[in-house]
C-alpha cells in the first residue's frame, strides 16, 4: 500500500502536466480546448521527430519542441481562435474540436498508427530501490517539473505586469480594455505559455508511455478530469486533481484489479463532483 501511496502521488504530477494547459486557457479565457489532446501528442511526435532525426539530447529536442509548440499556439490563438471569441464561447469550442480533428488525422497520415515512445535513460532508473518501496525517476522526475512549473507561473501572475494584464483580461476582458490592455495579444500569450507547458508533458508523456496519433483523446480525458477534480481554473487544484486521480488510479488497480483502475479513478471524480461540483479549489487560474 505505500508503494502505491507513493507511485500514486507522483504519477499525479504527471497528470497535473497533462491537465495545466488545458486549466490556465479554461481561467484565462473561459475556453474549454478540446485540441489539448491533440496538441500535447504533436507535442511529443516533434521531440520524438528532432531527437531522432538531428541525433541531439532528449533535453535539447524538448526545448526545440516547446519552441515550434510556442508558434503554433501563438498562430491558432491569432488567427482561429481570436477571430471567434466575441461570438461567444461555442464557436471558440467549435474551431478547437475542429483543430483536434485535423491534427490527429494529420498525425496518423505522416507517423502512422503504430505506437512509439521516446527513449530516455530514466525510464527503467529507480531513485529509491528497497524491500517495500521503488521510487520510478521518470515519475518523480515529472513531480518535480509539475510543482516547479506551478510554483513559476503563480509568481509570474503575481508579482509581474505581464501577469497582472492576464488577470486583468480574465476578471474582466471589457474593463482591461479600457485600461488599455490588448485583450486579443494577452490570450495570445496566454496561449503561448499553455503550449509551451503542453509540449513539456508531451515530452514527459512519451518518455513513460506508448503513444500513437489517436492517444490525444485518451489524455483530453485525463486533463478533463485533473481540472474537475482540482476546480476548472486552479493551479493548485490541478496539482492535487492529478494527485487524486493518480492514486485513485493506483489504488484501484492494487484492490480492484488492473483492468478497472481507470474506471475506479473516474468513479472518484463523479464522487467529488457530487460533493464538490465546482472542484476541490475552484477559483481563477491566475490567483492560484
Amino acid at each position: 500500500m505505500v508503494q502505491c501511496i507513493v507511485t500514486g502521488i507522483l504519477l499525479g504530477g504527471l497528470y497535473s502536466m497533462i491537465g495545466i494547459g488545458m486549466s490556465l486557457v479554461f481561467g484565462i479565457m473561459k475556453l474549454t480546448n478540446l485540441a489539448h489532446g491533440d496538441l500535447m501528442i504533436l507535442g511529443t511526435y516533434l521531440t520524438l521527430v528532432i531527437a531522432r532525426m538531428a541525433g541531439l539530447p532528449l533535453i535539447v529536442a524538448t526545448i526545440l519542441s516547446v519552441a515550434v509548440m510556442c508558434v503554433l499556439g501563438f498562430l491558432i490563438q491569432q488567427f482561429l481562435v481570436n477571430k471567434v471569441m466575441d461570438k461567444g464561447e461555442a464557436p471558440a469550442l467549435l474551431v478547437t474540436f475542429g483543430v483536434s480533428i485535423f491534427l490527429s488525422n494529420l498525425m496518423l497520415k505522416i507517423f502512422g498508427a503504430d505506437n512509439q515512445t521516446i527513449a530516455n535513460s530514466l525510464a527503467s532508473k529507480n531513485i529509491i530501490t528497497t524491500d517495500k518501496l521503488s521510487v520510478s525517476a521518470s515519475y518523480l522526475t515529472s513531480f518535480i517539473i509539475a510543482v516547479v512549473i506551478i510554483v513559476a507561473l503563480s509568481l509570474v501572475m503575481q508579482k509581474t505586469n505581464f501577469g497582472r494584464s492576464i488577470r486583468a483580461t480574465s476578471d474582466d476582458a471589457m474593463a482591461a480594455e479600457l485600461m488599455g490592455v490588448n485583450t486579443k495579444m494577452a490570450y495570445a500569450a496566454a496561449m503561448v505559455i499553455c503550449m509551451g507547458i503542453t509540449a513539456i508533458a508531451g515530452t514527459l508523456v512519451g518518455s513513460t508511455f506508448v503513444f500513437y496519433p489517436s492517444s490525444g483523446t485518451q489524455y483530453l480525458i485525463i486533463a478533463f478530469g485533473v481540472v474537475v477534480i482540482g476546480g476548472m481554473g486552479s493551479l493548485i487544484g490541478t496539482l492535487t486533481g492529478g494527485i487524486v486521480l493518480g492514486l485513485a488510479q493506483v489504488i484501484g488497480g492494487f484492490v480492484f484489479g488492473s483492468g478497472v483502475q481507470m474506471l475506479i479513478a473516474y468513479i472518484v471524480l463523479l464522487v467529488i463532483l457530487a460533493v464538490r461540483p465546482n472542484g476541490l479549489f475552484a477559483a481563477s487560474a491566475v490567483r492560484k
